[in-house]
């Protein structure tokens, strides 16, 4: 399963649509400039042509080439009239207002047309040899902010997604700092409980102590909670650490869990039946005993919560699957996930208990797929339970 890295795929969306806009509105500027250039063309054509028809006196055809002016001027384009001493001798539809009749009014519309010089844009020879120069209609020149007003709106909507995304990490963040936390005090509650408990019973006298409970068995006690409590603290420093992988037997680790398990699972009216089927001569694997241990761990007692009062069975069967993969799963005989929590069953504070924390998944999705470069799924099930798949990378793969 390939993780998208959501920064580099919008800033790789960004540039590209960036750069569409940006090719595009380009080609539309070229087109368009194009048929002001024709624009002017015709209307040089048509200068000539009215005087010309001015000097035949035929009133018909003169009437006609001024409609033709007239509609040509109502286009928008910027047109200068000069003539071949530099002088302007007319302007229309300029973006400024100009009086060709003063110098200021010259030197201003000369600064326009050397602009249009310096972009490239070649005037139009008119009659008797002068030059007309055609600028940019309005719309065109709103045309090229489009691109750029466009590229705004894109960063404004990628900080904003950017900010957002941001938001919800840290909030994952808090929850699951949160989460673990609880679940450190939880699991240490209780061999801290239980340390409290055999030290009040040492500092009773022997006579009042419960009858046949003798020092070894209250030293045997106190050792067995503090393996518990190094155990615990072991797993939670390596969470924190990039521990070194070692080659492990799948078959081993499964094994040790079962004997484990098998002294905590319910034996009274809702008895719960752990059945664990691993084959002999199964690829060894790179990984951590103790966190893929917890991770197992934490899958099956998610299996435990929810034969509850009920009891059932809970099955852990472990297979090879396709060339370099082995396959584990852990299925159980409950009422199943809710199908509201389905797509969030890993996230940090997500739980189907009232009581739950919502971080034992968490951490199992962590330790299998970041620190052992594998998967875990919640399987679509039609029958009762719940199937929680683990795929591992074997030695070989």
């Amino acid at each position: 399963m390939i993780r998208i890295k959501w920064p580099v795929a919008l800033a790789t969306l960004f540039l590209v649509l960036f750069g569409w806009y940006l090719l595009y509105t380009r080609s539309l500027v070229g087109a368009l400039n194009e048929n002001q250039e024709l624009t002017t063309e015709v209307f040089s054509r048509v200068q000539e042509l009215i005087q010309d028809t001015a000097s035949s006196q035929t009133s018909g055809s003169s009437t006609a080439l001024f409609e033709i002016q007239g509609i040509i001027l109502g286009s928008g384009i910027p047109l200068i009239i000069m003539d071949p001493a530099d002088s302007v001798l007319s302007v229309e539809n300029l973006p400024f207002d100009a009086d060709v009749f003063t110098t200021e009014g010259q030197d201003r519309v000369r600064a326009y047309v050397r602009q249009l010089d310096a972009a490239g844009r070649e005037p139009v020879r008119g009659a008797g040899g002068s030059l007309i120069y055609f600028g940019d209609t309005p719309q065109l020149s709103y045309l090229r902010w489009i691109p750029w007003l466009q590229a705004s709106g894109l960063m404004l909507t990628a900080l904003i997604g950017f900010l957002v995304i941001r938001y919800q990490r840290r909030a994952e963040q808090d929850k699951a700092w949160t989460a673990m936390a609880r679940e450190l005090a939880h699991q240490l509650g209780t061999p801290i409980s239980s340390l409290q408990g055999w030290l009040e019973l040492l500092g009773l006298p022997p006579e009042e102590r419960p009858e046949g409970l003798e020092t070894e068995a209250v030293t045997a006690g106190i050792e067995e909670d503090l393996v518990r409590l190094e155990r615990i603290s072991h797993r939670f420093e390596l969470i924190g650490l990039d521990p070194e992988l070692e080659t492990l037997d799948i078959r081993g680790v499964v094994r040790d869990l079962e004997r484990y398990l098998q002294a905590r699972l319910p034996r009274l009216a809702s008895e719960v039946l752990l059945i664990v089927d691993v084959p002999k001569h199964m690829p060894q694997f790179l990984g951590s005993e103790v966190l893929l241990s917890w991770a197992l761990e934490n899958v099956v007692k998610n299996a435990l919560d929810a034969l509850a009062g009920r009891g059932g069975e809970i099955r852990l069967k472990v297979r090879t699957g396709p060339t370099g993969w082995l396959h584990l799963r852990v299925q159980d005989t409950g009422p199943g996930v809710d199908p509201e929590l389905r797509d969030h069953i890993f996230d940090p504070g997500v739980s189907g208990k009232a009581r739950g924390w919502g971080v034992g998944l968490t951490l199992s999705r962590r330790i299998i797929e970041v620190t052992h470069k594998g998967h875990i799924f919640l399987l679509d099930n039609e029958g009762e339970g719940a199937i929680f798949e683990i795929r591992l990378p074997t030695a070989q793969a």
